[in-house]
């Protein structure tokens, strides 16, 4: 997948997160499945571009997205 195609998704599933958790309904908890999708392509994006600053905002997101379904499961 294409630097390009990867900064993309990570855009797209982020707000598919952030909407889905909007609704505060029964699909809200796969916000954060959509979160850490975003998640995992902007920690891809952030190494292939040096961007050391997004990839610990990514790894601090990644464990509040671990933390949400976790907590959605139980």
């Amino acid at each position: 997948m294409s630097l390009k195609a990867i900064e993309w998704v990570g855009s797209i599933t982020g707000l598919v997160g952030a909407g889905l958790l909007a609704t505060n309904s029964p699909l809200s908890g796969y916000g954060f499945v959509a979160f850490l999708a975003s998640n995992l392509c902007w920690f891809i994006f952030g190494y292939k571009t040096r961007a050391y600053g997004l990839l610990v905002m990514q790894v601090g997101f990644t464990l509040t997205s671990i933390l949400g379904i976790w907590r959605w499961l139980i």
